[in-house]
This record gives structure tokens, sequence and C-alpha cells, in this order.
């Protein structure tokens, strides 16, 4: 059975028990699977985390502390966290999503490391789970970005154009194309103030602005 990289692994007590082995079964299997403890074991490492983050940033509001929460219970980051321990090979998959790669999507192995978090809860309790949390965690708590990194591009360049005492920037819709799904839209944003102005261009509206905002972002930090 898995173990976790890095200085904490599971002791066979909990990777050799029923619960373990359940954390691991995809729905694809049956009736059977991980999907409870999947639901049990984000409530748990939501917890965690914003513990964590609330002890190691006294100085942050709510909202850098929830960025930042979000940035490390994504779907993405757990799935990196399961492929460094390896536990792709361990899933017990229908033979369906097995032929189709599924050990492989990142969705299954986020939704599988969740549910281990949850059986590690039932297994040895809360504090134990924390701990088993602040390890896997290590890298990441000291990786982090900073909290304003996290915020999306539009709210980044508004915030820094009201510091300077600037009027906010403009977003024009300037074409689109395309039906349906593949609609596209490309969206000019601009300073007034400053001459400067980028184009974004997406598959919708607001993506189009985030893009032509971050692009602004860079302009600014070239100049």
């Amino acid at each position: 059975m898995p173990s976790v990289d890095g200085p904490f692994s599971l002791p066979e007590e909990i990777t050799k028990s029923s619960l373990f082995k359940a954390a691991l079964t995809h729905r694809s299997v049956g009736k059977q699977n991980n999907e409870r403890l999947e639901f049990l074991g984000d409530a748990v490492l939501g917890m965690v985390i914003a513990n964590l983050l609330y002890e190691k940033f006294p100085g942050y509001d709510e909202g850098d502390l929830s960025r930042l929460r979000a940035h490390l219970v994504c779907k993405k980051k757990l799935a990196e966290l399961a492929n460094e321990a390896n536990l792709s090979v361990h899933l017990h998959l229908g033979s369906c999503e097995r032929k189709s790669g599924g050990h492989r999507r990142s969705s299954i192995l986020a939704d599988s490391l969740e549910a281990i978090i949850g059986a590690v809860y039932i297994l040895r309790g809360f504090d134990y789970t924390a701990k088993f949390l602040t390890a896997l965690y290590a890298k990441q708590l000291q990786q982090l970005p900073r909290a304003h990194e996290l915020k999306d591009p539009k709210t980044r360049l508004q915030e820094y154009l009201q510091s300077q005492q600037m009027n906010v920037p403009e977003y024009t819709v300037v074409d689109e194309w395309g039906e349906g799904n593949n609609k596209n839209f490309k969206v000019e944003c601009s300073i007034p103030a400053m001459h400067l102005n980028t184009i974004g261009k997406e598959k919708s509206k607001k993506k189009a602005e985030q893009v032509a905002a971050a692009l602004m972002i860079d302009l600014l930090d070239e100049d």
C-alpha cells in the first residue's frame, strides 16, 4: 500500500485497513466506493489548512487567507500530491475507467487523496490527521506565493490603479465571432490616462477581460 513521500508515512495499521481500501476505490467499481470518505476528507482538509494558515500569517485578512487556502486545497494541488505519493498504481477502478486511463486523471487522484484524509480521520482522529496533513503540505507551505499574486488579474490591476489614485481600467469588446460553444471574444483593456491598451482573446468575454488585464499588468511591470 502507498505511503506519503516526505517526513511522514502512514503506518500499516491504516494502509492495510478496509477503510483505506475503500478510500482508493472509485465509484466506477460499484456502490462501495470512496465518495463518502471524499466528502469527509474535503471538510477535514479545509479545516486543517485554514488553521495552519491562520497561525502562519497573523497579519493576513480573511480574503488573503481564503485565497491561500483555495490555492492549497484545489484539485490541481491535491493531484500533484497524489502523484508524488505514487497513488495512481494503487487505485481500484472499474474496467472502463481503467482502460480510459482513469488512474492518471487529476480529478480521480485528487478525490482519492481526499478520501484517504477522511479514512485517516476516522481511524486516528483529528489531531493525528492534522499532523499527517502538516507533513504532507510542508513543502507547499514553504513555497506559497504572496497572497496578492493569487488575486485575479482584473482585481490586481484595479487595486494598483486605485493605489495610484487613477481611474479603473476600461474594458471594451472590439470583436466577437463564432456561434455557441465556438464563440470567441476580443476585448481591449485601456488606461486612457497612461495611453496604454492591451488585447485579450478568449472563449468568453470574462476570460478575455482577464487575459487583457494580465497583459496590462505585464506592461506596467516593464514600465
